[in-house]
């Protein structure tokens, strides 16, 4: 579905690396936060979660409101702000083409154990792609792995990290993760890669 007035909608298609790892998230609720046209979230409903997502664009969170959606409009990144969700609530969160660094430690310890993160967005050197192109919406190198090792509160392990060149869907410089909340046993069966 395309969303005409949303500056969200480059992207209809989800992520192949949300594809990847969308399957090994547990039975439970999903944040898609920054969620802009729903593509995650429309990918995540299908796998039978429950999605929260949530956006600061009253447009694009009309197009994603359905069936085992609700939707929540906030502004992550307004002065007054206070992270609205409990410690250990969800069993996956979803974030792509958004960075606000002060959200991470909420971020981590929103995943309730075995709960998995998967996150993607862009990095240093995107600057010559396009935007976006300010440092402050950039990751540095290794960056989402420093603030993954710095949580103190949350044990996360890291299934996967990149950092690099994605030519599809197009030319842009990324680091992408996916971590488990480990303080507690995760069925074997469920951390298969294929």
């Amino acid at each position: 579905m395309q969303i005409p007035s949303s500056p969200h909608n480059l992207l209809d298609q989800p992520s192949a690396w949300v594809t990847r790892f969308a399957p090994l998230i547990p039975d439970g609720d999903v944040l898609d936060l920054a969620c802009g046209g729903g593509r995650h979230t429309r990918l995540l409903t299908g796998l039978g979660h429950a999605l929260l997502a949530v956006d600061r664009d009253p447009v694009a969170l009309r197009h994603t409101a359905g069936l085992n959606v609700t939707t929540q409009q906030l502004d992550l990144e307004d002065a007054g702000f206070a992270w609205p969700f409990a410690e250990e609530r969800f069993a996956g969160i979803v974030v792509t083409n958004y960075l606000h660094r002060p959200l991470f430690p909420h971020i981590f310890r929103s995943l309730r154990p075995g709960g998995m993160l998967i996150y993607e967005t862009f990095a240093q050197g995107n600057e010559h792609f396009g935007k976006p192109s300010n440092p402050s919406f950039l990751l540095q190198p290794g960056e989402l792995l420093k603030f993954v090792a710095a949580e103190q509160r949350c044990a996360l392990r890291v299934l996967a990290f990149e950092d690099g060149y994605l030519e599809n869907p197009r030319p842009a410089m990324v680091q992408r993760i996916c971590a488990i909340r480990a303080e507690s046993a995760v069925a074997p069966e469920r951390l298969r890669l294929n």
